[in-house]
């Protein structure tokens, strides 16, 4: 068997000499810690990258007003008119599929009509702000427009805030799941 000799020079250490065989073992304790390396930013990019996909697109929104999650019943949304007597507005947020969320609200405005509208506007929604409510009127969290909440469902486009279809029946508001549903490019 023939036995090769590898020479390195070091200044402080003029002669030394490594088999081929302590080579190679050396040079696999290297490879293995670059691997090792590797594989830890892997696994830590992994569980990263878990931990963004698993937060939902509602929760990754800026809205400040909490909204209550609903659900359809009998094609709609149903909420008693009693509800928005005190002329608040009051949010919802219902939950399309896993990944769409829509958000509206509803307010009982001075002049006594029952409104409603998208958390959103043509203009601003892709900041996912919404709106809140400043006495008599909504204003665009974005942007600071405010608008007479006598308006909405009236004055559309821009940054009014976007209509939504509803109706009033015997006390009971309603708002159909098509129409909210239509809504949806404002939360994408």
């Amino acid at each position: 068997m023939v036995r090769l000799a590898l020479v390195l020079r070091f200044d402080s250490e003029p002669n030394l000499t490594v088999s081929i065989q302590e080579r190679s073992i050396i040079m696999a304790k290297i490879y293995d810690s670059r691997t090792y390396k590797f594989s830890s930013a892997f696994i830590l990019a992994s569980a990263i990258a878990c931990v963004l996909l698993s937060v939902s697109p509602a929760s990754a929104w800026n809205f400040g007003i909490p909204a209550h999650e609903v659900r359809p019943a009998n094609g709609g949304f149903q909420f008693p008119e009693s509800l928005f007597s005190d002329g608040k507005a009051r949010y919802f947020v219902y939950k399309h599929s896993p990944n769409q969320w829509l958000r509206f609200f509803v307010l009982r405005s001075s002049d006594g009509v029952i409104r409603a509208a998208f958390d959103a506007c043509d203009v601003c929604f892709r900041h996912k702000k919404g709106y809140v409510q400043n006495g008599n009127k909504m204003t665009c969290v974005n942007c600071g427009l405010k608008f007479n909440s006598t308006k909405i469902n009236e004055v559309k486009g821009g940054c009014n805030p976007a209509p939504l279809r509803r109706s009033v029946k015997d006390g009971t508001v309603f708002i159909s799941q098509g129409d909210v549903i239509s809504g949806l490019r404002f939360f994408q």
